[in-house]
Formats: structure tokens, C-alpha cells, sequence
């Protein structure tokens, strides 16, 4: 056997050094610089706003169990700032047409709230009026309709009135979010976006959901009919949700959900939202920011600074009200 050549080994040992220092320069690179750069703010945007305990109640008072009847923005600040979460928009959670303005006074008194979605039905007659009413406050951001309180897009999709309505909305700059997704609904925001193409179009908890085999072919088409929407966005919100009976707070059983998703909308076009005080009926909402934040920080850091608030305040077009909320 030759005699290792001293030289020889220290020169192979400095390449290997070299070899592996490029790599971790490479990943480091790949990672944006996550780990060292500051942490990125988290724009919230589906949180719930509720108080049962008004004289007149509320129609949602969380899911139930431990959740409290009262979901107000200190009880969600305290949960949220050690997050790194500086922001929320609230979604609605109520069909009375009185709790737009209830949800915007709530937010008005707390600069945590940089949005509201309210609800409001595009295709009564009294719509016009409500719009120009509640548009005039900045804070006022859009309004929902999906598969909650009996609505059903599908339906009105091809209601001239609704789609009219809808016009509005986009010539107010507003942005219409969706609810609780099944195939009859992403096939109804197809329909709807063919016909108002300039209207923002926001996908709520998509995550969750779960195609059966049946469903699965038309799952798949109209996701890839979606891939070409630029204006249909998705929020990754219910990551964690129930499955069989069961959850689970470990990435490896949503990854590939995630990265199916991520395909399909691509990096400018995936919003963070938690779902929150809702949520707590499957998780903590530590527990849903540490899942995703593990998810994104496998990505370049302006990947993850989309997902987590820039996509967001080029959507929803959030009022800055706090100096730690970013700016674009």
C-alpha cells in the first residue's frame, strides 16, 4: 500500500472545505437570508370579529367547546404579536347587514385591524346603496359570498344583476372573498371572473379542502383552469383542518398539499390567513404560524415576504396604521 502523501491530504482536505463552503453560500442564497435577516412581519388576513353578548347576539360565536362568545381585536392582539403577526384583516362573520358598520367601528378603535370584508348581497336591489356607504370608509375592503348563510355563487353567477353588482365592486377597487370551497364554487369563480376579469378575486381555507376520488378529475381541472386566472388569488388558510377525525400539526402531512397549491397559484398569488378564533377548534394559532414559517423557510425570503403580507397589500390594498405594519 502507498504511504498517503501529506500534502496530497491537505490539499483534498481544502478542496472539500471549499466544496462545502460553496454549498451552505448556496443555500444560504437559496434561502434569502432568512436566518439572518430580521424576522418578516405576518399580515393576517382572515381573523373573525364577534360579541355575543350584545343585546342582539351574533349569528357565529366561535366553534365552540372552549372557544370564548366574544372574539375581539385585544383578545386576538395578545395571541398574535408574540407571533410577529403586526397586522389582521377581519372577515366577516355575520349576515346582518347592521355588523358591517358594528365590524368597522370594532376595527376603527384598534390599528391591529387594517381591513374589513364585510357582507354585503350583490344582488339585492339595496346593494348600490350599502356599497357607497360602507366604501367610505377606507378600512372597508370587500365583501364575501361562497358557500355560507344559504348563499350560493354558483346560482348567481348567472344572475345579470349579481354580476352587475359585482362590477361595482371592481370599480370601487374592492375585492370579492370567496367561502368554504368545493369544485360547484372554484367552478363558479371561473364564471364569475370571465365576466368581471378586473375584479380581485380572493379563494378562502383551500387547503382544507379535501377532494373525494369522484371529485378528484374535476378538482384537478378547474385548479389547472385557475392556473391562468391572475386575478383569482388563494388564501393557504386552514392548512391544519381535520382529516378522518384527526389532526395533525406536523408539515410532512400538509407539504404536499402545499406544494400542489403553490404550483398552481405560484409565489405572487398565495396569501396567509388563519382563520382565527375559528381555527381553535382544530389548533392554536401559534401552531398554524409555526407550520406555515417552517413551510416558507425553505424558500427564497421574497417568497415568503409575499405569502405573508406583500401579496396581501397588493390584494386587499390594507390601510397602514402602525409604524411596525410594512409598506410596500
Amino acid at each position: 500500500m502507498a504511504t498517503p502523501n501529506p500534502m496530497q491530504m491537505t490539499s483534498d482536505l481544502s478542496r472539500r472545505s471549499l466544496l462545502m463552503g460553496a454549498a451552505a453560500a448556496s443555500a444560504a442564497q437559496a434561502l434569502g437570508g432568512q436566518a439572518d435577516a430580521a424576522p418578516i412581519p405576518i399580515i393576517d388576513t382572515h381573523i373573525h370579529l364577534f360579541d355575543a353578548t350584545r343585546p342582539q347576539g351574533a349569528p357565529y360565536a366561535g366553534p365552540g367547546g372552549d372557544s370564548p362568545n366574544v372574539s375581539l381585536p385585544p383578545h386576538y392582539r395578545k395571541l398574535a404579536e408574540p407571533m410577529g403577526i403586526v397586522g389582521a384583516v377581519k372577515v366577516e362573520a355575520s349576515p346582518w347587514v347592521e355588523d358591517n358598520l358594528w365590524a368597522l367601528q370594532v376595527a376603527q378603535g384598534d390599528p391591529m385591524i387594517v381591513g374589513v370584508v364585510g357582507n354585503l348581497r350583490p344582488e339585492q336591489p339595496e346593494f348600490k346603496e350599502y356599497l357607497n356607504r360602507y366604501h367610505r370608509n377606507p378600512l372597508f375592503r370587500g365583501i364575501r359570498y361562497g358557500n355560507l348563510w344559504g348563499y350560493d355563487l354558483a346560482e348567481q353567477a348567472t344572475n345579470p344583476v349579481f354580476i352587475e353588482g359585482l362590477k361595482r365592486l371592481a370599480d370601487a377597487d374592492l375585492v370579492l372573498d370567496s367561502a368554504n370551497p368545493n369544485v360547484n364554487l372554484l367552478q363558479a369563480i371561473i364564471r364569475v371572473n370571465d365576466q368581471v376579469p378586473e375584479l380581485r378575486i380572493v379563494v378562502d381555507h383551500l387547503p382544507a379542502m379535501e377532494p373525494t376520488a369522484a371529485s378528484r378529475s374535476a378538482y384537478n381541472k378547474v385548479l389547472s383552469e385557475l392556473k391562468q386566472r391572475s386575478n383569482v388569488f388563494v388564501k393557504l388558510s386552514a392548512v391544519i383542518h381535520r382529516v378522518n377525525g384527526s389532526v395533525s400539526t406536523d408539515l410532512n402531512s400538509h407539504r404536499d398539499r402545499l406544494d400542489e397549491l403553490m404550483s398552481v397559484f405560484g409565489e405572487d398569488r398565495v396569501i396567509f390567513g388563519s382563520d382565527w378564533p375559528n381555527s381553535d377548534g382544530v389548533t392554536s394559532l401559534d401552531k398554524i404560524v409555526k407550520l406555515v414559517r417552517e413551510y416558507f423557510a425553505s424558500k427564497p425570503r421574497r417568497v415568503a415576504e409575499k405569502y405573508f403580507w406583500r401579496n396581501s397589500a397588493k390584494v386587499y390594498k390594507w390601510i397602514h396604521r402602525a409604524e411596525n405594519q410594512p409598506t410596500a
